[in-house]
């Protein structure tokens, strides 16, 4: 008699998960033996996990990861040099917390972008804010902004994130503008959050790709200190699943 206003009185509270749970444990017949300590442990636990997964979704959407990548599905037999014991030891966030960078650097194709989507929705998962950018659209973004009045707001939006992945930064040179944009959102977040950078281009010629000496140093110096590195070689990935998703067809 009483399940229904009380799961009316649980959803009312917000406390959706224990309302679920609450129907649940009410059909179960086992569950009349449980003493009520037993019962609210499950209630509460349950309301948990609730409150945890819809976090985790809201990160996730928040985030707009380019690839819907994870950690678990991570390919370690490919020939391309991924450091499995390092990639695992990143998968903690502790690194994110620590307020440390990570540099992703290899040639097209190797797959760059997915492993740092994988590491953002594994910090999705650890309740971390996280947010997902292309270099060039955000470059565009950014100069749209300047010139609609929402410049400063965009910057502050970028330097709240736990984590911001630059996703394929390069090979072309940056413009002016470009440059003070990587300062000041390197600037805004250097020991204070931490950032991927993606890029077929390797760091010793990041120098060359900023052009302006004094900013050069100025973005290197804060972006490359302290920050890990996964250098990745060899053929393209998908040039070997274009293979053998034909080989498949002609079998």
């Amino acid at each position: 008699m009483l399940t229904n206003p009380t799961v009316d009185t649980l959803r009312q509270l917000g406390l959706s998960g224990m309302a679920s749970a609450f129907q649940e444990l009410e059909m179960q017949p086992e569950a009349r033996s449980l003493q009520h300590g037993e019962w609210l442990a499950i209630l509460l636990e349950r309301e948990q996990t609730s409150r945890r997964q819809k976090r985790f979704e809201a990160r996730a959407r928040a985030a707009r990861l380019r690839h819907d990548a994870q950690i678990e599905n991570t390919d370690f037999r490919a020939a391309r040099g991924l450091d499995r014991n390092l990639f695992l030891k990143l998968s903690n966030c502790d690194w994110i917390r620590q307020r440390h960078s990570l540099l992703l650097i290899g040639p097209a194709g190797v797959g760059k972008s997915w492993l740092a989507c994988a590491l953002g929705h594994k910090a999705c998962r650890e309740d971390l804010a996280v947010a997902y950018h292309r270099v060039p659209r955000l470059f565009a973004a950014l100069a749209l902004a300047r010139g609609d009045g929402r410049y400063a707001k965009m910057l502050k939006s970028l330097a709240k994130s736990d984590l911001l992945i630059l996703d394929d930064w390069g090979p072309e040179k940056l413009t002016d503008e470009q440059r003070r944009d990587l300062l000041e959102i390197v600037e805004d977040r250097y020991e204070k959050r931490s950032t991927i950078v993606t890029s077929q281009i390797p760091v010793d010629h990041w120098y060359d790709m900023i052009g302006n000496p004094t900013i050069a140093d100025a973005v290197l110096d804060r972006l490359v200190h302290n920050a890990y590195r996964i250098e990745l070689s060899g053929e393209s990935l998908r040039k070997h699943r274009n293979l053998s998703a034909e080989d498949a067809t002609q079998a």
